[in-house]
């Protein structure tokens, strides 16, 4: 295969090849074998591992407070990923320091040189980062596109696909195994990448490990970070307005949807009251209640969860997933209204 291209007089091409999937899918497998090929290529190959990165990684394994709330929670796992995020950037900007990673851990690096091999200039020879880690959302993986694209890196992904009984079992086999139930939420939430949806994942493959990588796998990866590497990405012009129009465009999405399914809600609890021959004054006293509440709900999600949420086009939102938890708080509140206008009446 052709190699990289590198001018002497210009910085070293640098590639950000994320692997994804559940834990034991086989991620670190792959990451040793691309790196114990890379020098074939000429390529200096880094493996950088968050469970190693980041000490004792917490699973966020229960929802958000505000069940329609976008973003994740600011724990210190989710700082702690963004450190890494920071770090892996210093490094990009001075190759020739490794930065000190939450947890005091360092680059895992490979650059084995035989007699037999090409013997590049360090500032010459192109830059391989393998991100070892799950990224099972796609706002995750978005973050490293973000930093390859302001840097005119190279990206490219590769999603270990496996079954979740399968990872399971592997699992128990590791000296230090992930808790199970920590196993099966995130498969819950493991969203793979998917081009259709996402532009910024075209350059993705999917390697099914449900057996052991074959040669043929390898080879496919190596191939799609060639053609990463010939290919490194732009940064893109401000269109900050463009991005608020698609932000607003897709929140009346979910105010609407939300809107529509509260009615139904609000008709449903009208119903089951008069099936139970609730008085009429205190059937006015439960409509009034149950659209005030509607109006303030609405309002709350419209101000708070969706005007302070920045999400953008090329973040993967489930609109549905969004629609059913605001649906469900709401369905709460007129639980809780119902039980307390028809008990005071009685």
């Amino acid at each position: 295969m052709a190699e990289v291209e590198s001018r002497r007089d210009d910085p070293a091409p640098v590639c950000i090849c994320v692997l994804c999937g559940l834990p034991a899918a086989g991620k670190s497998t792959l990451s040793r074998a691309v790196s114990r090929g890379a020098a074939k290529f000429g390529w200096r190959a880094t493996v950088v591992t968050y469970d190693d990165l980041i000490p004792d990684p917490a699973f966020l394994t229960e929802l958000p407070v505000n069940p329609v709330d976008l973003q994740e929670p600011q724990t210190q796992w989710k700082s702690q990923r963004q450190a890494v995020l920071h770090c892996i950037e210093q490094f990009l900007k001075n190759p020739r320091v490794f930065p000190e990673f939450p947890g005091g851990c360092q680059f895992m690096g490979s650059n084995p040189r035989t007699p037999s091999e090409r013997v590049y200039h360090l500032d010459e020879a192109p830059i391989l980062l393998l991100l070892d880690d799950n990224f099972y959302y796609p706002s995750m993986r978005y973050e490293v596109f973000q930093l390859a694209r302001e840097n005119s890196l190279s990206f490219c992904q590769v999603y270990l696909q496996c079954s979740l009984e399968l990872c399971l079992s592997r699992n128990q086999t590791r000296p230090h195994p992930v808790p199970a139930d920590v196993i099966s939420e995130m498969n819950k939430r493991l969203v793979a990448p998917n081009s259709q949806k996402n532009s910024w994942e075209n350059n993705s493959i999917t390697l099914d490990t449900t057996n052991t990588l074959t040669v043929n796998d390898i080879q496919r990866v190596m191939e799609c970070i060639r053609s990463a590497f010939n290919n490194p990405l732009s940064p893109i012009e401000d269109n900050t307005e463009q991005k608020e129009a698609d932000r607003q465009k897709c929140a009346a999405s979910i105010l609407h949807q939300t809107d529509q399914a509260c009615r139904r809600l609000i008709s449903e609890a009208m119903k089951t009251a008069r099936d139970n021959r609730v008085p009429s004054d205190t059937m006015k006293t439960l409509a009034a209640q149950l659209n005030e509440s509607k109006n303030r709900f609405l309002h709350n999600l419209r101000t708070q969860s969706l005007q302070q949420s920045p999400f953008t086009p090329e973040e993967d939102i489930n609109v549905d997933l969004v629609v059913k938890r605001a649906v469900g708080l709401f369905g709460h509140e007129t639980k809780e209204i119902m039980s307390t206008v028809i008990n005071s009446d009685s």
